[in-house]
């Protein structure tokens, strides 16, 4: 800064300071050498002060912040690269730092699901729907069951995903015959018959998959779905 020096209308001396021409150059070599901290983080939430912390100027960390509040958000480490404010050496020292969650299948709400890539509404009110009438997804291949849901559709978002134990693992073993029939992969009132049937007429160490599919209670689809689900007594 520099001073410069008028004289008022009353003949009072007044002295006011003005940037110096050599400012910028200041401001410039003092951005160069802030001090650049690396630490994990989820660039879908970390603050600006954080951003900021981690090398980005206070205007680039508020242009990632703005496009954020403007619903934008960052799904892949990839993302976060295509970012105008992050330039190449930047995002490959950070790289190793960014954390973005996996969305759980067992606890995302509706919303969750439709900001996944190639959802939308429909296919989040029927992820949830299934995911109920399951007791909870067993594995994230289980989407697959979904009418019409696809795997060309599956394989936009299965890196994204993740699952955690379901809420209501399939009893297979102990569900009386009408509870039986409501899961959906079983459905029918003679499926769920022959279960019972086999259970009573065979000894616990063979109710297993394999000997329901042997004794031809169940089919050999029927036995591909359900090894995908968590079975417990």
């Amino acid at each position: 800064m520099t001073k410069g020096v008028s004289i008022l209308p009353s003949g009072e001396i007044s002295t006011e300071r003005h940037n110096a021409s050599h400012s910028q150059i200041v401001q410039a070599v003092r951005a160069k050498t802030r001090k650049r901290e690396s630490f994990r983080f989820n660039p879908n939430t970390v603050s600006v002060e954080d951003l900021q912390r981690l090398g980005f100027s206070e205007k680039q960390a508020r242009s990632i912040d703005s496009y954020r509040q403007k619903g934008g958000r960052f799904r892949r480490k990839e993302d976060f690269a295509k970012s105008y404010v992050v330039a190449d050496s930047v995002y490959r020292r950070l790289e190793p730092f960014i954390d973005i969650p996996k969305l759980d299948i067992n606890t995302a709400d509706s919303a969750a699901f439709d900001a996944l890539p190639g959802i939308g509404p429909y296919f989040a009110s029927k992820m949830v729907s299934y995911r109920n009438q399951l007791g909870g997804y067993s594995t994230p291949e289980q989407l697959l069951e979904i009418y019409n849901f696809g795997e060309e559709r599956y394989e936009k978002l299965k890196d994204l995903i993740e699952c955690s134990e379901p809420l209501r693992p399939l009893r297979l073993w102990t569900l009386p015959e009408d509870s039986l029939k409501l899961h959906p992969h079983i459905r029918y009132k003679s499926v769920a018959h022959g279960i019972v049937l086999y259970r009573d007429n065979n000894p616990r160490e063979s109710w297993t998959l394999e000997g329901l599919l042997n004794a031809g209670v169940i089919d050999s689809l029927l036995y591909s779905r359900l090894k995908h689900c968590k079975i417990s007594y």
